[in-house]
């Protein structure tokens, strides 16, 4: 291990950054190394610009993608290095803003009844029915389902948050039904080791790989992944009538503006919208002229 690397790993963990930021920064670090073929100690602003044109041009990755590693080189030259004066040589990537994609409350059902076998069915179920994101899904333990309150304990989700989500009576049977043929130890949904089942958790992958098997399965032509189910629940949730500080809570935002998103996908509170054009009056549709062509004066 080199000592640039070193000293990096020991102010993330100074800082209590999270195992899977950790691994993205160095990771991200590690291939802007490789790129100039040098340490990063001996790169500047020039070799900062020609990668980030890079990353776009050549690689063609997401702006959320760059975004990433821009905030790993960040960390490298202003918290590692101690250089502050390259921040601005930094500039983090403007990302579209797009809608998340929503699955109605129908294509949900035919979803969770499209799952390959019974544990991807009571993983698409549990992500539907908590609103847990996919790497919380995975470090589940058996001892986080409290039946007795019925609720969910999720223990350092992102931002190392504890929190409680919802444990249905229907979602409490499946899992009932799950643990009986799968006995699980520690973690409710176990990986495996060398091909073999292990006391391990289970890897992000197979959740997105029952994702997509049970959406093909089910005909969903929309482009969905383990995430949809969580804006699903959300906006279902909303136009069930809940407000969204409850759904701060539920979903472990740690801003309510993060929620807010969620109100431009709720029927309930689009319905509630004023519609300015039904409160004129205009001539019915099949009394307009057909033709573009223009009259002759």
């Amino acid at each position: 291990m080199t000592h640039l690397r070193q000293l990096m790993l020991d102010e993330l963990q100074r800082r209590n950054y999270s195992p899977s930021t950790t691994r993205c920064y160095i990771h991200a670090v590690e291939d802007f190394s490789k790129y100039f073929h040098r340490s990063p100690e001996r790169l500047g602003p020039s070799h900062i610009r020609e990668y980030q044109v890079y990353l776009f041009r050549d690689r063609k990755l997401s702006p959320g993608t760059i975004q990433s590693r821009c905030a790993a080189l960040r960390f490298l030259f202003v918290k590692t290095l101690r250089r502050p004066y390259l921040l601005d040589e930094i500039p983090f990537p403007k990302r579209p803003r797009k809608l998340p994609t929503v699955l109605s409350p129908e294509e949900v059902a035919r979803l969770i009844d499209s799952a390959q076998n019974l544990m991807h069915r009571a993983m698409l179920m549990t992500l539907y029915a908590t609103g847990l994101r996919r790497a919380e899904l995975c470090h589940l333990k058996v001892t986080d389902i409290d039946s007795e309150r019925m609720v969910i304990h999720v223990h350092q989700g992102k931002g190392s948050r504890d929190r409680d989500v919802l444990l249905t009576p229907k979602l409490l049977d499946t899992l009932r039904e799950y643990w009986r043929w799968m006995k699980p130890k520690t973690y409710l949904f176990p990986g495996m080791v060398n091909n073999w089942r292990a006391d391990v958790p289970i890897t992000e992958k197979i959740v997105w790989a029952a994702m997509a098997e049970a959406a093909k399965q089910a005909g969903i032509k929309k482009h969905v992944s383990p995430h949809t189910l969580r804006h699903s629940f959300t906006t279902h949730m909303l136009e069930a009538g809940a407000d969204l500080r409850t759904i701060q809570v539920l979903l472990g935002h740690s801003k309510l503006e993060h929620s807010t998103v969620y109100l431009h996908l709720s029927r309930r509170h689009l319905q509630a919208i004023p519609r300015p054009l039904e409160a004129i009056e205009v001539s019915r549709p099949d009394e307009a002229k057909r033709s573009r062509r223009r009259m002759k004066r």
